[in-house]
């Protein structure tokens, strides 16, 4: 019962799941039927692709470049200009070593500053998957990790630097559409025009 004083239409609604069933587990992904209450007094069916999440890295060197890769992305059938990136499927790496570890096997690149730039859900409306998004900068050569093969579309990946005022442009003009690439060449443009506060690079 609501305290007093309270009305019950006041307060939020609780979106208790009612059911749950796994439809498929893959690689990566799976998907589950969830039945959820809503509003009112009714229920409704989501399907929820479930993801490991993923990071992303803004690597900005003394110059303001941007390091960019060209990678084919068969979902779309094409390139794609991205940040250095990679899933987080190493169980129990923290998400900052997993970023400093793609940037190590994608770009060869370290970097003696990290901070965690943005975060970002890429399609609430039906996954989980939360990106988490670092600003890099101090940048130095490195050698790739042990272990590390390049294969598959790795294989054909290309690296540039850009001017970080010419990434930025490149999102308006609709060249550069990865998600994560987008919100992190914008973020990291903001931060270089207004120093806003960053969380610490262990806050993700």
């Amino acid at each position: 019962m609501p305290g007093p004083g309270v009305d019950a239409d006041d307060r939020p609604h609780e979106f208790r799941v009612l059911a749950s069933e796994t439809l498929f587990e893959g690689h990566v992904i799976s998907l589950r039927r969830d039945t959820v209450a809503m509003p009112g007094g009714g229920d409704s069916v989501r399907e929820i692709v479930t993801h490991p999440g993923a990071v992303a890295v803004v690597a900005l060197d003394d110059q303001d470049r941007v390091v960019l890769l060209r990678q084919y992305r068969h979902p779309v059938a094409t390139h794609l200009w991205e940040l250095p990136a990679g899933l987080r499927d190493e169980n129990g790496e923290p998400p900052l070593r997993t970023a400093q570890r793609e940037l190590a096997e994608e770009a060869l690149l370290a970097a003696g500053r990290w901070s965690l730039l943005t975060s970002v859900y890429n399609s609430p409306g039906f996954s989980d998957e939360l990106v988490l998004i670092y600003l890099a900068e101090e940048l130095s050569d490195a050698v790739r990790p042990d272990g590390f093969v390049v294969e598959h579309e790795e294989a054909d990946m290309t690296v540039e630097r850009v001017p970080l005022a010419e990434a930025v442009q490149r999102v308006f003009d609709g060249d550069i559409r990865n998600s994560s690439a987008v919100v992190g060449v914008l973020a990291a443009a903001q931060v270089r025009n207004s120093a806003p506060r960053l969380r610490p690079a262990d806050a993700g």
